[in-house]
């Protein structure tokens, strides 16, 4: 799998259950935690769009988000839509 950001609020179920379907995965994504109430530019970027996936930058390629994932996938479907992003 790919490293993967993921972007999140603290006290966001939807987060919290992301987090858990993709650890829950074999074998589960390399994730980095990305807490935007830390900082304003992160706030003001993603808002209530959490929680969000991205692929981070590499060189010159910048961040890039991934559509919303559905709060019902998980396991092999997760997997797969992953694999269908760009992200396994």
């Amino acid at each position: 799998m790919v490293h993967l950001l993921l972007f999140t609020r603290q006290g966001c179920c939807l987060c919290q259950g992301l987090l858990e379907r993709l650890q829950a995965l074999d074998p589960a994504p390399s994730l980095q935690l990305v807490d935007i109430d830390g900082d304003p530019a992160l706030q003001a970027r993603y808002g209530e769009r959490v929680p969000l996936l991205a692929l981070p930058a590499v060189g010159a390629q910048a961040l890039r988000e991934l559509p919303w994932v559905p709060p019902r996938l998980a396991g092999p479907r997760l997997q797969e839509w992953l694999r269908q992003h760009g992200a396994a």
